[in-house]
């Protein structure tokens, strides 16, 4: 710990929700205090097991530049993290969603033209400023909403220039705000038009042409498949998941969504950060999860905007105790949906989570679900000073509401960026 008298911010009058024991509890800490220095939480717990010589009128004198902030009994948790968005693309889909409304399935709309293939269309047409104009408003949003974190993935170029251009796109935003932003490959997220009817000529292309430069430019920090009837087959996936594996990059894997392929499973075989969507998952896909330590991450989002039925496996997944990340997968065809406050209350009124799982996922699951877990999504001392100030009473308030936000201040890294 760095001595107090380093400390550079010192939160007062406090309650924490540390999200420090995953979905069982909040953590909570009532009248607490937190300090931070060179970006890192130093100090946190009852604002009463301040060192002594903290409760000295005259305290200040011992500091060269200390920020105290009285937090006036509000709240603090972990910077929100949304560990599944694509929020890089071009056009939008609302005929789809029009044409949805008027019976026609995703299957449907896929096979006519639509769905990813007419975003890889308008999004290959784009320039890389145009993504950036475009993209920047959506992660603006999520960001006011108290995200510190959050994970973009490609897969609407779907050839070598603009998968590059999607990627390098993702990594111009961290430069417009203050958030850390991981970048996935999902180069096999669908068939473009060129491949139609040769799935395993594109994925030669995946696989020894666009993965190597990615990879070649550090552009990427996980690899992602879209495994299911409409997307890739099991074996394909597979040839997509050695290829990452070659390159030395872990993978994660869109599944069962639609319908119940396996993929789950295969990713724990190759040690999977994730598996997302995954409402017709079952108990074995669940069991390979849990042995490999992956992260179950819930779209309540799609599952709304789709008019879906079949609820994820919650209380198998509870069973076996395997985390549960909440995520919007942000998206112009699924889920254009760009409020994670959102995703709490659907988390937990469609799924049934209990609001404190559904913080969970936000916080210390969707930071596993990135390979973050030592880093983000916890108050804990070591820990990136990553923080959100609310004016709420109890945790719950997350996700207990939506429209209003509660956000009263936000810390990235220790600066304070709301």
């Amino acid at each position: 710990m760095t001595h107090y008298k380093h400390w550079q911010t010192l939160y007062i009058n406090v309650n924490l929700a540390t999200m420090t024991d995953g979905s069982h509890s909040y953590g909570e800490i009532r009248q607490a205090a937190l300090a931070i220095s060179a970006g890192k939480i130093v100090w946190l717990g009852k604002q009463s097991d301040l060192p002594a010589s903290l409760s000295s009128p005259s305290f200040d004198l011992l500091f060269d530049n200390l920020e105290v902030i009285d937090g006036k009994g509000q709240w603090l948790t972990p910077g929100l993290i949304d560990c599944h968005t694509h929020l890089v693309y071009g056009g939008n889909r609302a005929n789809e969603f029009e044409m949805r409304l008027q019976g026609k399935s995703y299957e449907e709309i896929a096979s006519a033209g639509g769905g990813i293939v007419s975003t890889v269309s308008a999004t290959r047409k784009a320039s890389e400023q145009e993504l950036l104009a475009s993209a920047l408003p959506r992660l603006t949003a999520l960001h006011q909403q108290g995200v510190t974190t959050i994970e973009i993935k490609s897969g609407y170029g779907l050839d070598t220039i603009n998968e590059i251009k999607m990627l390098k796109v993702a990594g111009l935003l961290a430069k417009e705000l203050p958030v850390t932003i991981k970048r996935t490959f999902l180069g096999a997220h669908a068939l473009p038009t060129e491949y139609k009817d040769d799935a395993e000529g594109y994925l030669d292309v995946v696989c020894n042409e666009m993965l190597p430069q990615v990879v070649s430019e550090k552009l990427a920090d996980a690899v992602d498949v879209f495994c299911e009837g409409i997307g890739f087959s099991l074996e394909q996936t597979q040839r997509v998941f050695e290829a990452a594996q070659a390159h030395n990059l872990p993978v994660k894997v869109h599944a069962e969504q639609l319908s119940n392929l396996g993929g789950s499973a295969l990713a724990a075989s190759y040690g999977a950060l994730s598996s997302d969507h995954i409402e017709f998952l079952d108990e074995t896909g669940i069991k390979a999860m849990k042995k490999s330590g992956m992260t179950a991450v819930l779209l309540p989002g799609a599952f709304y905007f789709l008019r879906e039925t079949q609820i994820p496996p919650i209380a198998l997944l509870r069973k076996h105790k395997v985390p549960m990340a909440v995520a919007t997968d942000a998206n112009p065809g699924t889920s254009p949906i760009h409020n994670i406050h959102l995703m709490l209350n659907m988390a937990c009124t469609l799924f049934k989570l209990t609001p404190c799982e559904a913080l969970a996922g936000i916080t210390c699951y969707g930071a596993k679900a990135l390979r973050l877990n030592d880093s983000k999504g916890q108050l804990a001392v070591g820990y990136d000073a990553d923080i959100a100030l609310w004016n709420i009473e109890q945790p719950a308030e997350l996700c207990y509401q939506f429209g209003v936000n509660p956000l009263t201040s936000l810390y990235q890294a220790g600066k304070k960026v709301i």
